[in-house]
């Protein structure tokens, strides 16, 4: 493992092509006058300003954190039709969540998606029958078009040949399906590059302290880097409120009288080390309603999630003893004990869903997207899920366009003009960019592992060559940051270069995922700090 004191010649200065400084991005945003100003670098806004850029609009993202900082980075990771819409009787729903997952994995970011099967455990006494579940996984396949193979039902005996630690008592079948998985984090940012190369300026750590307004009209923000304390302003002609658990504390500013729009559900999830290798996930049944995951990803199962109404402030979210006691015990009904131990724990994390304001259940409430218009003329956007993330890019692009007044639609490409499955940055075949890694890997210069190839090729696509090169210029940078990981330390000096990171914590958590595998050390976060220390 490279050793701390070795840690700061890593740290070579930008090269050509590096993102400009934060300070030439602050005074580009305070000297434009823009289109569209989002507030927010959750997916939503990340899909609406890429959009937005595609469509000929000038354009600038702000978020007060990290992208894909909160909700965004805290989801389940999947890609996902929805088969529990199925009992609601929301087959339209479900076979437009599945052309959209379908164009996600398949032509969008192939690089970025993994396809999963699922087993869906049928236990004696369980809430719902074999027939009932062969069935509907069926119908679930069929509005998919099968492009995942025929939801079937195996027996239990096979499927824990790809499940070792499926808990078999009292287990009558096993009903199989086919979604997708993703690192949420990591389409995030793939999705930032994609605006900035359609022309988006974007600024991350950048809070908005107020909004502007002319003759009553929101017409861009007050700004506060939080970074280094500069404040500057955005001036645009349209304000996108797009700030998920916070947008009706941006509507406050807008209105101080504004009612309150939405809801709030905490989603918490457990990463466990694996005992064995898992080849399936689990999806089991708790109720007539609520389904728990047990998800193999990046090398970890990954367990949840919880559905219960939160009402704190949206910054102190977290995973209580609750929280952990419930997973844990949920994961019993299907996992056997040695694979539940808390020692096994390496991570936690828990986000809030953006729900519909209303009464009822949130584990029944609708996971739409909702649009609103505020006096002052700013527009919020909140709700929707991960799976449908261009979609609602497109949706909110259709509603600027039908604006009163059409203040931007003169200027705008429609959206029915625009290449309906644009890919990501980076798209490739993984297989055949991890291959690539290794085979040049034998030219002069470190020899790459299989697994850093892999999780390369699965987290970059294409772009992983340009990490490749940059260890190959300095070995130190080729060396692994922990040992009980793949990530290299070139991927800090490419994210500090070229995805906007600039705490530990944006390289530790979202660019990387050691600290969701419990290997963010003192010595490793203090490795990338002076890294990062080294950008000027």
């Amino acid at each position: 493992m490279t050793t701390l004191q070795s840690v700061p010649a890593l740290g070579t200065h930008p090269a050509p092509g590096s993102l400009p400084s934060r300070a030439e991005t602050r005074e580009q945003l305070s000297k434009a006058a823009y289109d569209l100003l989002v507030i927010g670098g959750g997916i939503l806004g990340i899909s609406t300003a890429w959009h937005a850029a595609q469509s000929g609009l000038r354009v600038a993202l702000v978020d007060a954190g990290d992208f894909a900082g909160a909700t965004s980075s805290a989801s389940s990771k999947l890609l996902h039709g929805g088969l529990r819409y199925l009992q609601t009787g929301a087959v339209k729903l479900v076979a437009e969540n599945h052309f959209e997952r379908r164009a996600v994995s398949r032509q969008v970011a192939p690089h970025l998606a993994n396809p999963l099967t699922f087993y869906l455990p049928v236990y004696k006494g369980g809430p719902h029958g074999a027939a009932k579940l062969g069935a509907g996984v069926f119908a679930y396949s069929a509005l998919s078009a099968f492009g995942d193979g025929v939801g079937h039902v195996i027996s239990p005996a096979k499927a824990q040949r790809d499940v070792p630690e499926l808990r078999t008592d009292n287990l009558k079948a096993v009903a199989v399906y086919g979604d997708d998985q993703m690192n949420d984090a990591r389409m995030a940012l793939m999705t930032v590059r994609a605006a900035v190369d359609a022309g988006a300026v974007v600024l991350n750590h950048a809070a908005v302290t107020g909004l502007r307004f002319t003759k009553g009209r929101v017409t861009g923000a007050d700004l506060e880097d939080r970074l280094d304390g500069t404040e500057f302003g955005v001036n645009a002609r349209l304000v996108l409120n797009a700030t998920g658990p916070w947008v009706d504390h941006l509507r406050r500013m807008e209105n101080p009288d504004a009612a309150p729009s939405i809801r709030l559900s905490k989603g918490a999830h457990l990463v466990l080390k694996r005992t064995r290798p898992w080849k399936a996930a689990l999806a089991t049944p708790i109720d007539k309603y609520r389904i728990t995951f047990a998800l193999p990803w990046e090398d970890m199962l990954l367990l949840g999630t919880t559905d219960e109404a939160y009402e704190g402030d949206p910054a102190d979210v977290a995973v209580n003893e609750k929280d952990t006691a419930q997973i844990l015990d949920e994961a019993a009904f299907s996992i056997r004990d040695q694979q539940l131990s808390r020692d096994l724990i390496t991570y936690s994390f828990a986000g809030l869903r953006v729900l519909p304001g209303g009464p009822g259940d949130t584990s029944k409430a609708k996971r739409e997207t909702v649009v609103t218009e505020g006096r002052g003329g700013m527009l919020s956007v909140a709700g929707g899920k991960w799976t449908t993330f261009r979609h609602i890019g497109r949706t909110v692009m259709n509603k600027l366009a039908a604006l009163p007044g059409h203040p931007l639609a003169e200027d705008m490409e429609p959206i029915s003009h625009l290449p309906k499955k644009l890919p990501l940055p980076g798209i490739a075949n993984p297989n055949a960019v991890a291959h690539r890694l290794l085979i040049d890997g034998a030219a002069p210069g470190p020899r790459m592992s299989a697994d850093t190839a892999r999780h390369l090729a699965t987290h970059y696509g294409s772009l992983s060559f340009d990490i490749a090169r940059m260890a190959n210029e300095n070995p130190a940078l080729a060396e692994r940051i922990h040992p009980d990981a793949p990530e290299i330390w070139a991927q800090v000096a490419y994210a500090r270069d070229h995805e906007w990171a600039e705490t530990a914590d944006d390289v530790l958590r979202r660019r990387t995922t050691l600290t969701i595998r419990g290997l963010a050390t003192d010595e490793i976060r203090a490795g990338v700090e002076s890294m990062l220390g080294d950008r000027n």
